[in-house]
């Protein structure tokens, strides 16, 4: 995959360029470039991971592509609370699927979010794990979690074949709690 692909994974997800967003577990940036290019030079950016040089090698694609997105940077483990302001949206790529119980993690990823806020999730379509992507969820499992969790509206955005687990999808639903 490159930008272009992950850029139309969230494509649909985004409505409006600018805000205060998240990329939570954001490994080397991919979809951190990718949420830039989206929301323009307006956006603010916290990428959180827990991996140095995956975040150092983040920073220096940021500075090299999108120099005027404002982008702070979080060494965390995003499975701890996280000092963050409240967010527009939450983009979770290719990182809940390494969490075994998901309920209390989407629960604090709620707690972050205003009150309509988004969360967009890309995650391979499978139930069934291997050793590298060892908890994933299909589009249909998500729907159900995503509900139980205080999330509402969920929305399939797109699909694209992967050599992993055959299909990634890509999804938003929106956050229901009162601000």
């Amino acid at each position: 995959m490159n930008h272009q692909d992950h850029v139309h994974l969230l494509r649909k997800g985004i409505s409006t360029t600018g805000g205060v967003w998240a990329d939570v577990g954001c490994g080397s940036g991919a979809f951190t470039l990718a949420l830039a290019d989206l929301l323009g030079p307006n956006g603010i950016i916290h990428a959180i991971d827990r991996n140095r040089d995956s975040l150092d090698l983040m920073q220096r694609a940021m500075m090299a592509n999108f120099p005027s997105t404002t982008l702070y940077v979080h060494r965390s483990d995003f499975t701890q609370p996280l000092a963050l302001p409240r967010l527009d949206g939450i983009v979770m790529a290719n990182s809940l699927h390494f969490i075994r119980k998901k309920e209390p993690l989407l629960q604090q990823i709620q707690s972050y979010l205003h009150s309509g806020a988004r969360l967009l999730l890309v995650e391979y379509n499978a139930d069934q794990g291997n050793p590298w992507v060892p908890y994933p969820l299909s589009y249909t499992t998500w729907e159900v979690l995503a509900t139980h969790n205080g999330f509402r509206d969920t929305q399939l955005l797109e699909r694209v074949p992967s050599r992993f687990l055959r299909e990634i999808y890509s999804a938003v639903s929106f956050n229901s709690s009162l601000p």
